[in-house]
């Protein structure tokens, strides 16, 4: 199994950016599919984006679409988000989750594709 630790959240600005880290132990990070999702308070966890395996694959939610970049470094067990253009409503807790796939081009996007899950890391965007 794997373990996943996020890092990176805080207070941002409207229009800013952060970047959020997800770090894995345990098994080989390149076994994994990987994918972002967030909750929002008083709201349900929703998808973000995911990344395949290998990297060459990704998906993102219309809205964080040509805002939001997912990436990973299979060499340093670790993936990240990128989000720029930030607006009040990305305000959530972020986890980062993963799933073994035996493709290396396969990502999921639907929340009960993950068996495992980081802590989350709340993102606040403030006007």
């Amino acid at each position: 199994q794997v373990q996943l630790v996020e890092s990176g959240g805080g207070l941002a600005q409207v229009g800013g950016s952060l970047r959020l880290s997800c770090a894995s132990s345990g098994r080989t990070f390149s076994d994994y599919a990987v994918a972002w999702f967030r909750q929002a308070q008083g709201k349900e966890r929703e998808f973000v984006a995911a990344i395949s395996r290998n990297t060459g694959t990704t998906n993102y939610a219309n809205a964080v679409k040509g805002r939001f970049t997912i990436s990973r470094n299979n060499a340093q067990n670790t993936a990240y988000l990128q989000m720029n253009s930030l607006k009040p409503e990305d305000t959530a807790v972020y986890y980062c989750a993963a799933q073994l796939a035996g493709s290396i081009r396969v990502y999921y996007t639907e929340e009960s594709s993950y068996r495992y899950w980081g802590q989350g890391t709340q993102v606040t965007v403030s006007s």
